[in-house]
């Protein structure tokens, strides 16, 4: 399983990576491995402004619907135009191409409630 440092966790297996002014927003190697073949992505607060913990869409496998939390408050600026065709893309690349959103964050001192690689492997007794 794929623990990479340069990303923060959440309690609900999400993660994000601030790249400048912006933020990646994605589900985690476990997460996407625990849920199985994902078979779509549902997000449609493209344009919104949300607060850290409120949902922000939600992620279909074959025999449920999971929601997603936004892990730090912000603006959801893009939905990943990849998984509309390959959802399947979470499961291959979960930290890469299968990111979901990008985010302008609202207040980036958030990330630094959440865990980092070391503290999210203790979370899921890795």
């Amino acid at each position: 399983m794929n623990f990479p440092t340069n990303v923060k966790y959440t309690n609900e297996h999400e993660w994000i990576r601030l790249e400048g002014d912006e933020a990646y927003v994605g589900i985690t190697d476990y997460a996407q491995e625990q849920l199985g073949d994902i078979v779509f992505v549902d997000v449609t607060t493209e344009g919104e402004t949300l607060e850290k913990g409120e949902v922000f869409g939600t992620i279909e496998v074959v025999k449920t619907v999971s929601d997603l939390f936004l892990p730090i408050g912000g603006e959801v600026l893009e939905i990943n135009p990849e998984l509309e065709e390959h959802p399947e893309l979470v499961n291959k690349d979960p930290y890469g191409d299968g990111w979901l959103i990008k985010i302008k964050p609202t207040d980036t001192t958030e990330m630094d409630e959440l865990l980092d690689a070391e503290a999210y492997k203790q979370i899921i007794n890795e």
